[in-house]
């Protein structure tokens, strides 16, 4: 009984002592250092061992100007644990406070020295202490010798960030590598942190430091991290032929395979670089990869080509697919470039039946799998729907969508079937199908099942009739068949005879993308324009400065107004999705690599 009851008094002695630091640290935090001095004065006179407690008292008398009270109470510390570096820079500091330069020095020098003398073990917490008060060159000067005393110590996450925030570029680059040497596994977190430094500019003051290190480094060393940091280095400066003579090195010295070399050509396709991905993919088709690689380039080549095709350049297409099926066959093999080539007879062609009854042999002609024949289901879906056959679409989509269940696919077929449904015009079976997906565990299939949600409650809350959510669900439509003029002038129906309407900003900023799309490049401005100007406080609002920064950087070849949007963005809209690219894109036209 005695036990517990002792027990029962210890856990609430440390309860209330934990609120009472917790009341200090409130009153601090709100600027009352009046009461967080009688907190701490009480805390420390019970436990003066705490460095909490002391540091709190410190601060609370610094903040109320009561420096000699602050001073003597480091100074008795000090005393009685002569050795205590830490001590010595919070001294410093208190001199600091007061603009005594020369004092608060002595005693950064003095804890430097005390760390030589007696604190070798103590290098973290002491370089962290220094760091506390902005003091980066004695925080790495402490950091650089606590390596050299323990050679298992490991402080180049903080030294590259101090160096990086000196401008110490060189320094930092050869930090992370170093880390990198020893944890390879953090590269993905190194890239996002060069991210801040390197841009899209190869002459910027980051970007040649780095590459003059990485080849400095890869002379001296021919290790196989060098090669791959400098491939994600020119992939930031959109230089894909030089990534891909990085790639060829490491891929012809590892067992890895071309993967990636495909993720490269990927990523030049994503840039609209279609030459030098069919250079690099060609590669693949030269060498002795696989015949499941050597598909896989083919399809990535052949779907860029028809995503950035004209008409001209159809009959060419057509002859490389028939090519590609005389070599390797229309088996299971080659199932995704089929569903490809019906894509492009349907969508390209107008072949829509043609197409329909190529896959459908496809289905009574193999063996396939679940998923196989759940792919070429969707085709055939996607197909119908572009033919307005809404229901024999929505029978395909439910079928994948009761054969694979939870799977992704499945979630897509859903959406589809939202879609599908809002094409139509029956929004409610929409909304209800819409509403499951906001949970997905795809992230994008969330995301564009929020944002259709939002456009069918939003007009229909304004508009029981739902007219002008019907005349949009029709562009929508439009545009999904590639038919842009129809898909125009049908949002210019809205804008004129909806104006002031809640969906009037959606149909400027879907009328904008197609009139992009058709390079009608000034009217696309004047939509975004129109956004800005009169809906600036609503959801679309960081899209209208986006895109328009894009255009005017890449169409229009006014790099100065970008930049004043990209800025908006930053300040304005920090919770955007585009806010990592504005930043980047904005510091690249600033001119500068460092924040």
């Amino acid at each position: 009984m005695r036990r517990i009851i002792l027990y029962i008094t210890l856990l609430f002695t440390v309860l209330t002592v934990a609120q009472s630091e917790q009341l200090a640290k409130n009153y601090a935090q709100q600027g009352q250092y009046k009461k967080a001095l009688s907190v701490y004065q009480k805390l420390y006179a019970k436990n003066p061992n705490r460095t909490n407690y002391l540091l709190g008292l410190v601060e609370s008398h610094q903040q109320l100007e009561q420096f000699t009270e602050a001073e003597n109470i480091l100074k008795n510390r000090i005393a009685a644990i002569p050795n205590n570096a830490q001590m010595l820079v919070e001294l410093g500091h208190h001199y600091d406070v007061q603009g005594k330069t020369e004092e608060a020095r002595s005693y950064y020098d003095k804890a430097i020295k005390t760390y030589d003398d007696n604190n070798a073990n103590h290098a973290y917490s002491l370089a962290q202490t220094f760091e506390k008060y902005s003091l980066l060159d004695e925080a790495a000067i402490i950091y650089e010798k606590g390596m050299v005393d323990n050679p298992r110590a490991n402080f180049n996450v903080q030294l590259a960030k101090i160096y990086g925030e000196q401008g110490k570029l060189e320094k930092m680059f050869d930090s992370y590598l170093a880390l990198l040497q020893l944890q390879p596994n953090y590269i993905s977190v190194v890239q996002r942190n060069f991210g801040d430094y390197i841009t899209d500019n190869p002459v910027s003051e980051a970007n040649v430091i780095f590459r003059k290190l990485l080849i400095k480094r890869l002379q001296q060393n021919p290790n196989i991290l060098y090669n791959e940091m400098l491939s994600w280095l020119f992939v930031q400066q959109k230089e894909f032929k030089k990534a891909f003579i990085q790639e060829k090195a490491m891929y012809k010295r590892t067992e890895d395979g071309p993967g990636g070399i495909i993720a490269l050509a990927r990523i030049a396709i994503s840039e609209k670089d279609i030459k030098s991905a069919t250079e690099i993919l060609n590669y693949i088709l030269e060498t002795s990869a696989s015949k499941d690689m050597k598909l896989t380039a083919h399809k990535i080549i052949l779907k860029a080509k028809v995503e950035n095709a004209s008409k001209k350049d159809y009959k060419t297409i057509l002859e490389q697919y028939n090519t590609i099926f005389e070599e390797y066959g229309k088996s299971r093999e080659t199932i995704g470039l089929q569903i490809d080539y019906s894509h492009f007879l349907a969508f390209n062609q107008d072949k829509k039946q043609e197409a329909i009854r190529f896959l459908k042999e496809i289905l009574d002609r193999e063996r396939l799998s679940r998923f196989q024949s759940s792919r070429i289901k969707m085709k055939i879906a996607d197909i119908l729907v572009l033919d307005q056959k809404f229901n024999q679409a929505l029978i395909y989509y439910t079928q994948v969508q009761n054969v694979l269940k939870n799977n992704f696919l499945a979630q897509d077929a859903r959406f589809k079937v939202a879609k599908t449904s809002y094409y139509k015009g029956d929004f409610a079976w929409a909304q209800t199908q819409l509403d499951v997906l906001k949970s997905s565990t795809s992230q994008l299939i969330a995301n564009d099942a929020m944002e259709l949600s939002l456009i069918i409650s939003d007009n229909s809350l304004e508009d029981s009739t739902q007219t002008a959510l019907k005349i949009f669900a029709k562009a929508d439509l439009l545009a999904f068949q590639n038919k842009n003029q129809e898909a125009i002038a049908m949002y210019e129906t809205i804008l004129q005879q909806h104006r002031g309407e809640k969906i009037e900003d959606e149909a400027f900023l879907r009328q904008a993308k197609l009139l992009e799309k058709e390079k009608q490049f000034t009217k696309a401005k004047v939509n975004y324009l129109k956004i800005i100007e009169f809906y600036n406080d609503d959801i679309l609002a960081d899209d209208a400065y986006y895109w328009l920064a894009e255009l005017y950087v890449n169409e229009l070849a006014e790099p100065e107004k970008a930049k004043e949007l990209y800025e908006k963005i930053i300040f304005n809209h920090a919770d955007s999705i585009y806010f990592v690219e504005a930043r980047k894109k904005y510091r690249a036209l600033r001119g500068d690599a460092i924040n």
